[in-house]
């Protein structure tokens, strides 16, 4: 075939091939979606360049050409729907933009990131009507996949993926020892790092396994079982990836073996898991390849539809309506981001009765507190000769670059030769978690607290400060870190937390408000 053959059977997509019914609901669409992105800019923009820049998330830029293939496939069913601008769409978009101003305040970029995505859906619910968004349903609900997510799985499945290597190297007769997500053989010290989790190919299989559940089956059943299994498969063969990488080790030496993952297991092991599943499956698709994606004649018959499509309202109302949320959210999170508490001049090192503090820093552990506007680190030796530190950050505010729970802020500084190896055993006010380098175990206990919550979950003191930026309250926000080495770290720090007193008092005391 010649090549300007090929270029004659793509479609091109004009004015033309747009039913005369959807041009304009689709211009005033585009005007609402311009709004929105203009209001949450910043979070398209991270996301952009999360999906650009990290290898986890580069699987996001198919996302886009995958929902515009999907629409066009389903292009001469949905011009049998007739969008109409619909009221009870706006709550939905009110709904979204409030969560993407909760992620905002509260500095949860993946809570904020979603209610920009949710925002497009809710106005696209709105401008269409809910016939012809229900035509739209799986490309509309597929966009949740240009949210960068998975980030959150990582330790969990860092645990996960290195019980199963130490059973399989067990399994197969050699000798190891496990301690956290640390594997010692006799061919080297393995760590099972943030980037061996598997995350990223986790990720990337539930994309497509939605994808395909929706294109390739009718069956609810079958879709969820595909999926499932989907699930399970990547998860399954990282850990054997990582066993084969500590076997190759063992054959050839640990470069070898490093060189082998990275080619053999990054470019083509993962390749053969994706076709394997999709073989497997093959025989179970029950959607014919030319049966129409949509059912439009059903759509239009539906008595609940047809009962929801009464609530219309003028287009033109319900652009306008967009614009207003759009511009009133954006007023709500400027207003939140001014207020700023004050606090003292200085930033005294704790006291701890019983406890000597040592003048200069430790050079090999220091946690991290950029966006701080008052800190203060100290080592600390009592007659026993134990030793802890102890680093505590007051912040006169809270937001995107002065986030005291944010990603590599904290108890790990990223950039370091520490490593996380497992949790500790934390406390309703403590979190607890062990670090490791070269052979050094430490234990670092972390709390946060504003107003009167005293926590050792981030999750919590990020809604606390959610909460206060909601109702432009300007309070100040402290993170207390205590930490030691060795296996007695634990009642080392226990001995110092009783010496220290009151953790919650110290806080206040050294944002001034004691």
């Amino acid at each position: 075939m010649p090549p300007e053959a090929i270029f004659r059977r793509m479609p091109r997509v004009g004015l033309p091939d747009i039913a005369q019914a959807w041009r304009t609901p689709l211009a005033n669409l585009l005007l609402a979606w311009l709004a929105l992105i203009a209001l949450t800019a910043r979070d398209w923009a991270a996301m952009a360049h999360q999906w650009w820049n990290i290898s986890t998330y580069n699987h996001v830029l198919f996302v886009p050409p995958i929902i515009v293939w999907v629409v066009w496939q389903r292009k001469g069913d949905l011009a049998k729907l007739t969008p109409g601008a619909w009221w009870p769409g706006l709550f939905a978009l009110g709904g979204a933009l409030f969560g993407w101003l909760i992620g905002t305040l509260a500095g949860f970029d993946i809570v904020s990131q979603l209610g920009a995505v949710l925002a497009l859906i809710a106005a696209a619910l709105t401008i269409l009507g809910p016939r012809a968004s229900m035509g739209l349903a799986f490309p509309l609900a597929y966009m949740v996949f240009l949210v960068p997510f998975g980030d959150e799985l990582i330790p969990t499945l860092q645990m996960v993926t290195a019980k199963v290597v130490i059973w399989l190297v067990h399994l197969t007769g050699m000798q190891a020892q496990i301690e956290g997500v640390f594997i010692d053989t006799p061919a080297g010290l393995f760590e099972v790092a943030e980037a061996c989790s598997g995350v990223m190919f986790l990720i990337a299989m539930l994309a497509l396994a939605v994808l395909v559940a929706n294109t390739c089956f009718v069956s609810w059943k079958r879709r969820a079982g595909f999926i499932a299994v989907a699930l399970v498969l990547p998860i399954v063969a990282n850990g054997v990836r990582a066993w084969g990488t500590i076997a190759i080790a063992q054959w050839q030496g640990i470069e070898f073996a490093a060189g082998f993952d990275h080619i053999f297991y990054g470019w083509i092991f993962f390749a053969v898991i994706v076709a394997a599943l999709l073989g497997g499956a093959w025989r179970w698709f029950d959607r014919e390849p030319d049966d129409p994606g949509i059912d439009a004649g059903k759509i239009n018959a539906s008595v609940l539809l047809g009962k929801l499509a009464l609530l219309r309202i003028d287009r033109r109302v319900a652009v306008i309506a967009v614009f207003a949320l759009a511009l009133g959210f954006g007023g709500w999170a400027l207003a939140s981001e001014r207020g700023k508490a004050s606090l003292p001049a200085s930033l005294p090192a704790p006291v701890a009765v019983g406890w000597q503090q040592v003048q200069g820093e430790r050079p090999d552990w220091a946690p991290r507190a950029a966006g701080a506007d008052r800190r203060v680190q100290a080592h600390y030796h009592d007659v026993r000769g134990r030793g802890v530190d102890v680093s505590l950050a007051v912040y006169a505010e809270q937001g995107p670059d002065h986030d005291a729970a944010a990603e590599g802020e904290g108890a790990l500084p990223p950039d370091t030769d520490w490593r996380w190896l497992e949790p500790g055993a934390s406390s309703p006010g403590w979190k607890a978690e062990w670090l490791y380098n070269k052979g050094v175990r430490r234990l670092a206990r972390t709390t946060y607290r504003i107003g009167d919550l005293s926590t050792g979950s981030a999750l919590r003191f990020k809604l606390a400060t959610m909460i206060d930026r909601l109702l432009l309250r300007d309070r100040p926000a402290m993170v207390l870190i205590v930490s030691a080495e060795g296996p007695e770290a634990n009642s080392t720090l226990d001995d110092f937390d009783t010496a220290l007193g009151n953790s919650a008092q110290v806080m206040d005391r050294a944002a001034g408000l004691r």
